[in-house]
């Protein structure tokens, strides 16, 4: 399969780097630049979520895409914590791996802000690092948790709804990806309680989600 996904994004006009198992990918995705990286989770000496986890710890922010035959939810929630940005189920429909791949890449192509600040907290893109003033605490963001505060940080005091965020963290507009901001919302909210900060995302019933910090 991963042969016939060579031919198939070189014939789509993208340039392709193989590797057999996961440490060469390790190897590969630490030592070059590339646009984005498509992981199977089953594979040789090291499988897609060690490898994911690994790149992530090394501060590599680039777009993965995680291609598996597992479908269970928990084995979906697994990549996503991992740092994995896009979760595909085998078999799958070329058509859309290459819609997931533009999607991907495109946020992949979006340049990293300076720190970001809103309230009593503050983000550093280059850690994903939450820190709170109030407290002087501060915690490690999964990439979901960093990308939903640094989109509601740079629409804050907007109302912004479940379909626009599924669209722009996870590039899909469906009601399985408004479960998934549901559920990292939550995640998300968890964080902001660990560090102490007075800022919130409040729910607008029937609306969406707002950044607030009335307290600062």
């Amino acid at each position: 399969m991963a042969e016939a996904l060579e031919e198939l994004l070189i014939l789509e006009g993208y340039e392709v780097d193989y590797a057999a198992d996961g440490e060469a990918a390790l190897t590969m995705a630490e030592k070059e630049s590339y646009d984005i990286i498509i992981l199977d989770v089953m594979m040789p000496k090291m499988d897609g979520y060690l490898v994911t986890k690994e790149l992530r710890r090394s501060g590599l922010h680039t777009p993965i895409l995680m291609l598996t035959a597992r479908s269970d939810i928990e084995d979906k929630v697994n990549g996503l914590d991992s740092g994995a940005d896009d979760y595909l189920t085998k078999p799958f429909m070329t058509r859309e791996l290459l819609a997931r791949l533009r999607a991907l890449t495109r946020r992949g192509l979006e340049p990293l802000d300076d720190n970001l600040s809103f309230g009593d907290i503050s983000l550093n893109p280059k850690t994903a690092t939450l820190s709170c003033e109030t407290s002087s605490e501060s915690v490690r963001l999964s990439e979901k948790e960093y990308r939903i505060l640094d989109y509601m940080i740079q629409n804050k005091g907007q109302i912004l709804s479940k379909e626009q965020l599924a669209l722009r963290i996870w590039g899909y507009d469906n009601e399985a990806e408004y479960n998934k901001v549901e559920v990292y919302m939550s995640f998300t909210r968890k964080k902001l309680a660990f560090v102490n900060a007075k800022t919130e995302i409040k729910a607008v019933r029937g609306i969406g989600y707002e950044l607030r910090c009335d307290d600062v």
